[in-house]
């Protein structure tokens, strides 16, 4: 019987591929790493501009809701009385006398007013809606929201009906004769790599940022920085331009610091 020799594998050729292998591993993992590297920063990019634009979104519709005149920038804090509705007050009696219950300026008005087409919607109570009448915010008493002593513009409702308040004198009338319901000063603020969201504190003259003993919701993490400036405008051009910029940031796969930074202006009304 013949024997045939059967050759195996030697050892310096199972090093040989070896080598070639890893030759061939380190050349092709080159060639990717960077698309792959390109991959995750790019996706990474996509998740903080949609993480910004998300939360300067949430801003500019709820700074659209802003009382005229309310808005105010300390910092990286900007504030503003949240408004849920509005409309005319009746400032004549008409000729029939019933149901034209008017808003007195010469007293504390003892049982509120006729309002002039559908009336708002309005939570009465404590802690529940108020209105303002001719807003004009500054660092005085009168014709300020904010404040809270007796020549404040801002009264309290009481119940159902037409505009029920409770006997407030308001400083000023509206020449437009509108009114305002507000629901309270709403902040938003850069603090700690965050950006927040404070609600239900108390109105403060002056301002206090971030405000005491508000509730807090967080609106984007990884927060660079944050800034607000606002241009109120003249009366006559009814709006002001309020300027936002974000700035988000994350560490890349590359050791580096990823930064989105956005800017979006919001217009607000200023007619009071």
């Amino acid at each position: 019987m013949n024997l045939q020799r059967v050759r195996g594998v030697t050892l310096v050729e199972l090093i040989v591929v070896i080598a070639i292998t890893g030759i061939i591993t380190a050349a092709v993992a080159l060639f990717i790493r960077r698309p792959v590297e390109g991959y995750a920063d790019s996706a990474r990019r996509s998740a903080l501009t949609d993480q910004a634009d998300t939360a300067l979104r949430r801003i500019s519709r709820d700074l659209r809701l802003a009382l005229p005149n309310s808005v105010r920038v300390s910092g990286q804090f900007i504030e503003y009385i949240e408004t849920t509705g509005g409309g005319r007050y009746r400032a004549e009696t008409g000729t029939g006398g019933s149901g034209n219950n008017i808003l007195d300026f010469t007293q504390a008005d003892p049982d509120g007013f006729d309002v002039l087409g559908t009336p708002p919607t309005f939570t009465a109570g404590a802690g529940g809606s108020q209105i303002v009448v001719y807003n004009l915010y500054s660092t005085g008493a009168t014709s300020n929201a904010y404040f809270t002593g007796a020549t404040s513009n801002r009264a309290a409702l009481t119940g159902a009906g037409t505009i029920p308040i409770a006997p407030w004198l308001f400083p000023a009338p509206s020449p437009a004769k509108r009114f305002h319901v507000v629901s309270g000063p709403v902040t938003y603020g850069c603090i700690g790599g965050q950006l927040i969201r404070y609600s239900g504190y108390s109105y403060n003259e002056p301002q206090q940022a971030p405000p005491p003993g508000a509730a807090t919701a967080v609106l984007a993490g990884n927060v660079a920085g944050c800034l607000f400036v606002y241009t109120p405008g003249a009366l006559t051009e009814r709006t002001g331009t309020i300027s936002i910029i974000l700035q988000v940031s994350s560490l890349a796969a590359s050791g580096a610091t990823e930064q989105v930074l956005m800017f979006q202006q919001v217009q607000v009304s200023n007619a009071p």
